[in-house]
């Protein structure tokens, strides 16, 4: 699995490079018909699409709620009976599938897996004004009983961390056992204030960047192992903020202003399933002390795992440690 996620890596840089040199060399003068007619992007997500279908056997699922709400996931083409369930929860740094596709293919071996893509990610989406990850917790759910999912763990990441803990804390007659990584869920405002301060940034301007300075920002203050994309051309990154950040940014901040304000849903209780929280040691937007007290208010199911030499996205930066943690705490015997 490491030759395969190697493998990609190497693939989509050399596909970034050789679209800079071509969209240089064709489009010199045009940045703005670039933007207007993308390539990157589009080609990577196809490649990301063909990745789970056929590496990973996995199929795109559309579940309308109700006449206001839709859920897009990716689901196995065959659920086999004798796996458990994992579900898959994203941050706010993509969606489904370009968040999860250096995990994908070694869990896919050992778990059903279900990845949303959530509210106004991706393809999901709702006419209805609440913003709260109740609400996202609350739709997961009904798109999850509705494709016959009775039972599942849970592994989510940052914000998806979020939505993860009320779904625990909602369905505890579904959720299983809860894998947590690298998320503020449960910060207290001083956490808060005090690592915007250290960050030097808004939150919204760091999670949804509108230029390519911020999203190399982002990137380096995420990803310990990875370069800050100095090398990439502006171009081929607001390829990736029109997709990931400018698609239903109102109803993204929205989501934020909501996290950083409502008080009611930063309440943290012990949840009755054992949980797992996997923290990078260099993490630079919720840094180690959030996870041990994070711990302290989730009580004694909940055990803490620390990766070395890796930052906030231990999804990229130990894709294969992870998946290792989520496979020996969820199944009952990882040889």
């Amino acid at each position: 699995m490491e030759t395969l996620r190697l493998f990609l890596r190497h693939l989509l840089s050399a596909y970034f490079s050789l679209y800079a040199v071509v969209s240089q060399y064709l489009f010199p003068q045009f940045p703005k018909l670039r933007r207007r007619f993308p390539i990157f992007v589009p080609v990577v997500d196809k490649i990301l699409s063909f990745y789970f279908t056929f590496n990973c056997n996995l199929v795109q699922c559309t579940v309308d709620l109700d006449d206001q709400t839709t859920m897009h996931f990716w689901c196995p083409s065959h659920r086999k009976f004798n796996k458990p369930n994992l579900i898959m929860l994203h941050g706010y740094g993509g969606n489904s599938k370009w968040q999860f596709v250096y995990q994908v293919g070694g869990l896919a071996d050992s778990f059903n897996l279900y990845i949303p893509d959530l509210l106004f990610f991706g393809q999901s989406h709702t006419n209805r004004s609440n913003r709260t990850e109740t609400f996202q917790a609350e739709c997961v759910a009904a798109g999850l009983n509705r494709l016959g999912v009775e039972s599942c763990s849970v592994y989510a990441i940052s914000y998806g961390g979020f939505v993860g803990y009320r779904m625990a804390e909602i369905y505890p007659e579904m959720v299983e056992k809860v894998v947590i990584v690298s998320s503020g869920v449960g910060c207290t405002d001083n956490q808060k204030w005090e690592q915007l301060k250290s960050v030097g940034v808004g939150v919204a301007d760091l999670l949804l960047p509108e230029e390519p300075a911020g999203l190399r920002r982002l990137v380096q203050l995420s990803v310990h192992k990875c370069g800050s994309l100095k090398w990439a051309p502006d171009f081929t990154l607001h390829e990736f903020i029109d997709k990931m950040c400018n698609t239903n940014r109102k109803e993204k901040q929205e989501m934020l202003e909501h996290l950083l304000t409502n008080k009611t849903e930063r309440n943290i209780q012990s949840l009755s399933q054992e949980i797992l929280l996997i923290w990078g040691d260099k993490d630079k937007i919720f840094p180690l002390s959030f996870a041990h007290h994070l711990q302290r208010d989730l009580g004694p199911r909940c055990k803490l795992e620390v990766i070395e030499d890796s930052g906030h996205a231990a999804n990229i930066d130990s894709p294969e440690s992870v998946n290792a943690l989520i496979k020996g705490f969820i199944l009952p015997c990882e040889v």
